[in-house]
């Protein structure tokens, strides 16, 4: 008896997918639950699992292969018994479908072998890709050792060489006995650069096909520029408090909650209290409708080697600091392991986005539809600011608000944002919910 692997439903408002990759072969063994097939969507990766514990007997879609949800994926046999491909045995082909012969005790596949279906997947560009090492020059032992234990370096050419982490075996010295000389680490800078290793190893251009994920987030992105009146407001806020606030509470409250305080529980409550006051910040446009959302479900923009999702964090507004830290930390993880579910990307009211941790000084956030409102995070430097009358040395953050000019007029946008500051600026203010 067999059993079909179907597309399952994968969402609201998501009919199709692809099929990302096989995880098992036809003539291959399969536990009841086993993850067997992976399936991209426009939104996540998710693996269909075996319905029985038996043999893969067929496979209906291959690899890179449009399914709509309840499309056939292939068949598992609860009777089979797992074997080996035999060559020798006699080939059926058909385009779309493996087939096992269910009258020999070692099922053969009915499909050639080709080179392409040996190859390894695509390089994709967004995944981490470990190159291979450029060819180093050849260096002589003789002059290895001559310049690594026979010659002393002056303090000049010491120097260069820890400052720009020079490996002084592959410098062929000009001096007496080989000895390098400044003058032949400054020749190094009129050499000509060699190739990258990547276009060494893969030519002088790459065509990789779109994910379905990169495809979405294109379109995503091109339609808020294109639907919506896009403006931003921008502001600085000094961190002192915050930083003083979990240096001297940080101890406690990990012993306590079993998490550090991080920045991002102080921004959630500072956005969730401005969010309270300015609604249409919380609001979306539906048609010639306005949408006041009374609840506060904040999307977080986290990067991952296959491109940037938005998860959610739920209910904001009914957290705690160690509740909130501890979703965030959690949701990260899901994301970046590649387990998040359609319903942890669902559901958003407002979007905060924290290119700070990459180093990002100052930007403008894109919407997230049909959000209204999104907040960009920087990095936090220290800067000359004036206080009480005097240049003292903070440490500050550029904060940026992107907003949807439709509703949202500049006053509300910029007391929005002012509201943001002043709660970060003062964190007791959230403690005390002022």
């Amino acid at each position: 008896m067999s059993e079909k692997i179907l597309v399952p439903v994968l969402g609201e408002s998501i009919t199709e997918a692809t099929v990302a990759k096989w995880l098992k072969n036809a003539g291959d063994a399969v536990e009841a639950d086993e993850p067997i097939v992976e399936l991209e969507t426009d939104k996540v990766n998710l693996e269909v699992p075996s319905p029985v514990k038996g043999v893969l007997t067929e496979i209906h879609s291959k690899d890179g292969s449009v399914v709509e949800v309840g499309a056939l994926l292939g068949l598992v046999s609860e009777s089979g018994s797992a074997g080996l491909v035999k060559k020798e045995e006699p080939i059926q082909k058909d385009d779309n479908v493996i087939k096992l012969d269910p009258s020999k005790k070692e099922p053969k596949i009915f499909e050639e072998k080709t080179e392409k279906n040996n190859q390894n997947e695509p390089l994709v560009l967004t995944d981490e890709i470990k190159e291979e090492e450029a060819p180093k020059a050849k260096i002589d032992k003789s002059e290895s050792k001559t310049n690594t234990e026979n010659q002393t370096l002056s303090p000049a050419v010491r120097k260069i060489v820890v400052e720009n982490k020079i490996d002084i075996n592959s410098v062929q010295g000009s001096g007496k006995d080989g000895r390098v000389l400044k003058g032949d680490l400054i020749s190094l800078m009129g050499a000509n650069p060699q190739p990258s290793e990547r276009k060494v190893k893969y030519g002088q251009e790459e065509r990789i096909k779109m994910t379905r994920l990169r495809q979405t987030i294109a379109k995503r992105l091109k339609q808020a520029q294109e639907n919506a009146a896009l403006l931003t407001t921008f502001n600085e806020v000094d961190m002192t408090n915050i930083m003083e606030m979990r240096k001297e509470n940080q101890q406690d409250f990990q012993s306590r909650y079993g998490i550090k305080l991080g920045f991002m529980s102080f921004f959630v409550k500072a956005c969730v209290v401005a969010l309270k006051n300015f609604p249409a910040v919380n609001a979306e446009i539906d048609g010639d409708e306005i949408i006041y959302k009374n609840y506060y479900n904040l999307s977080f923009a986290v990067g991952t080697e296959k491109g940037l999702v938005v998860p959610v964090l739920r209910d904001a507004d009914e957290l705690s600091f160690a509740e909130i830290e501890k979703n965030i930390k959690e949701i990260s993880e899901k994301a970046r392991d590649g387990k998040l579910t359609i319903e942890d990307l669902q559901g958003g009211t407002f979007t905060i986005s924290n290119g700070g941790v990459y180093g990002s000084m100052l930007s403008t956030p894109i919407l997230n539809l049909p959000q209204s409102g999104v907040l960009g995070m920087h990095n936090i430097v220290e800067r000359p600011v004036v206080v009480d009358g005097e240049i003292k040395i903070r440490p500050i953050m550029y904060l940026a608000l992107s907003y949807d000019h439709r509703i949202i007029d500049g006053k509300e946008s910029v007391s929005f944002l002012k509201m943001v500051k002043e709660n970060l600026e003062d964190p007791r203010r959230l403690f005390l919910d002022i």
